[in-house]
């Protein structure tokens, strides 16, 4: 019996070896023709996006994205615009490579980080947290950045293209931080499916190279991967921090819930914690002094960004997993290795290979259909 199963071990690896051993003779062709589009679109060997993650994707982490040949994304956050400037000036300075700055839309501080942004000459900006208008969007394009825009519904990504967003990003609800209420499955086929333009860039409970080759199989130009890069060693997150993504499982990254509809509330997912039920405690209290006249609908909507920004930080950067906020994709279910960045995008890179060499032979062994 040990030595079947070793035989039947033995068997394992040299089919895999076989299977390499066919990549590396097609040059990996298969993959390099499937994801051009991304590739030529972001100036990149790899087209996957390391999602902006605040506290998570500052400088130094973006530049080591970057220099590993995906495509990484500054996170602005609620940083001051002083910040910002010398962020994105480290950041150019510690690659040559592209990369993105990522705007919130609702951030305070939005209007002066787009204005340092075009300031600074940056190649890519990503807009996020709701739509750009028009006007801002010319503003970045004129500055000869290249512009991506997140889009939920078909319309909104016919308008985003007519008013000069050069690339889409849908990103289903599996995702990690604010996240819309639509899964990426139904968002394929709204978007993807309907929408060939300009390139579309794919997100959610994305990681494995397996699942990658089926979504560019579908038309995405590449993906963006948030939760599986907090695992890497360039990321500094609190080892407590990366603990919690390692022990969690896909079920415990659940959307914070609205109460009621007085706040324009953008869901949340994260491990579930003790912060979360604080977090509901902080929606009454300012729903009541909404009520008593106490507090704008703009001041309460702050309120809330500055509770996550800061409750991420706690866990961030103090690995406070109990009261912080663990912001996590349904995707965490799916890590639990800490990995170097080259090492964790070779690994997508040869399953995406793999699967799709495995597809092409299963097309090859089917038999064409004969009636009788």
């Amino acid at each position: 019996m040990i030595r079947k199963k070793k035989a039947k071990k033995k068997l394992e690896l040299l089919q895999q070896e076989f299977l390499f051993a066919v990549i590396i003779r097609e040059k990996m062709e298969y993959l390099e023709n499937i994801w051009n589009k991304g590739k030529d679109f972001l100036g990149v060997k790899t087209p996957i996006i390391a999602g902006a993650m605040t506290w998570i994707s500052d400088s130094q982490f973006v530049a080591d994205v970057s220099n590993a040949g995906a495509f990484g994304c500054l996170a602005a956050g609620n940083m001051t615009p002083e910040m910002l400037d010398s962020e994105i000036k480290k950041t150019q300075e510690l690659t040559k490579n592209p990369f993105a700055v990522n705007l919130i839309t609702i951030a305070p501080h939005y209007k002066n980080h787009l204005k340092v942004a075009v300031e600074n000459k940056v190649r890519y900006i990503v807009f996020a947290g709701s739509f750009p208008r028009q006007p801002e969007i010319k503003t970045a394009k004129a500055s000869g950045a290249r512009i991506l825009s997140f889009a939920s519904t078909e319309s909104i990504a016919k308008r985003l293209i007519n008013m000069g967003v050069d690339a889409l990003i849908l990103e289903g609800s599996e995702a990690g931080g604010h996240v819309g209420h639509v899964s990426l499955g139904i968002l394929l086929q709204q978007v993807l499916f309907k929408v060939d333009e300009v390139p579309i860039f794919v997100a959610g409970g994305i990681a494995s190279g397996k699942y990658i080759a089926h979504l560019l199989l579908m038309g995405a130009s590449g993906v963006q991967l948030g939760t599986y890069f907090v695992l890497t060693e360039e990321c500094r997150a609190h080892p407590k921090f990366k603990q919690s993504f390692i022990k969690a499982k896909a079920r415990n990254a659940i959307s914070t819930p609205q109460i009621g509809s007085e706040l324009r509330i953008v869901a949340v997912r994260a491990l579930k914690n003790k912060g979360h039920d604080q977090f509901s405690d902080l929606q009454m209290d300012l729903i009541q002094k909404r009520r008593k006249n106490e507090i704008s609908l703009t001041e309460a909507q702050f309120e809330v960004e500055k509770f996550w920004m800061g409750a991420l930080r706690k866990a961030v950067q103090d690995g406070d997993v109990e009261f912080g906020s663990v912001m996590a994709g349904q995707s965490v279910g799916l890590v639990d290795k800490i990995r170097p960045i080259k090492d964790a995008l070779d690994l997508l890179i040869q399953e995406t290979n793999l699967e799709l060499v495995r597809i092409r032979k299963k097309f090859q062994d089917i038999k064409p259909y004969r009636s009788i």
